[in-house]
């Protein structure tokens, strides 16, 4: 036997704690539940492990002893909340670890009461605000049974009451807002106590909008450089038959190398 103050440890590290995807699952857990370091969750883990390893041992053995021991670890774990009355070694095995967590005084409370975050609920415990019956327990990782459940509760005249008072009021606005927003999308971006249109007033609408969507195409095709009948020469504004040079008026024959060519009256 060790010293009593120096006792051996009850959790065991995984065999690859820099593995990436086991990291970001055990940091998941840790937010999820409001736990401080690693190593409770590692606790936890090796409490499920220990409990895996008994069921794998009452399979392992003939049906005298199996149905000796097994009504026994099946007792101790209904009354921790494990496992529901008439549960076989079956769902023993598929525990998870999240199951042993939400076990957890913790978690009972975040439950229970209206905190917001785990971590809210974790300094309530810590900072002796929670009772179990009539005793006062700050200790986030006791494992509440099924009979203290139902006695778990806030120290009367504790200043968290208006926490959780603003908490609840916060609630209550964040599902209001959110049903109203569920009303406007169900109503198309029409206002909630606003009537719905009349047909003859619809129908008016959509004709305004495809007068003015035509108008636009017009205008637009009218400013194009190709296109529009505006583009086109005028008719007068051709020469006139008038305006052609007189016959008289071309180069004389002789005038080519010599004097400039004289024009006919």
């Amino acid at each position: 036997m060790g010293d009593p103050r120096y006792p051996r440890r009850t959790w065991r590290k995984p065999k690859r704690p820099l593995n990436y995807d086991l990291k970001m699952d055990e940091l998941k857990t840790l937010g999820g539940f409001g736990l401080r370091t690693k190593r409770e969750l590692w606790k936890a883990r090796t409490e499920l492990s220990r409990l895996r390893q008994q069921a794998r041992s009452l399979l392992a053995l003939g049906e005298e002893a199996r149905g000796e021991r097994e009504p026994v670890l099946i007792r101790s774990l209904e009354r921790i909340g494990l496992v529901k009355p008439g549960s076989g070694l079956d769902d023993v095995l598929n525990l998870q670890v999240h199951d042993v967590l939400a076990r957890r005084l913790q978690s009972i409370v975040m439950k229970k009461m209206d905190f917001r975050t785990p971590y809210q609920a974790r300094q309530a415990v810590v900072h002796g605000h929670v009772m179990i019956g009539e005793r006062i327990v700050d200790i986030p990782s006791y494992t509440v049974t099924v009979e203290e459940e139902g006695s778990v509760r806030l120290l009367p005249g504790s200043p968290l009451e208006a926490v959780l008072e603003a908490n609840r009021r916060l609630a209550k606005e964040e599902s209001a807002g959110a049903d109203a927003e569920q009303g406007d999308g169900e109503d198309a971006g029409a206002a909630p106590g606003d009537p719905a249109p009349a047909d003859g007033l619809v129908r008016a609408d959509e004709a305004a909008a495809a007068a003015r969507a035509a108008g636009e195409a017009e205008a637009a095709k009218e400013a194009a450089p190709g296109g529009g009948g505006g583009a086109q020469e005028a008719p007068g504004a051709q020469e006139a038959p008038g305006a052609q040079e007189a016959p008289g008026a071309q180069e004389a024959p002789g005038a080519q190398g010599g004097a400039p060519a004289e024009r006919a009256p």
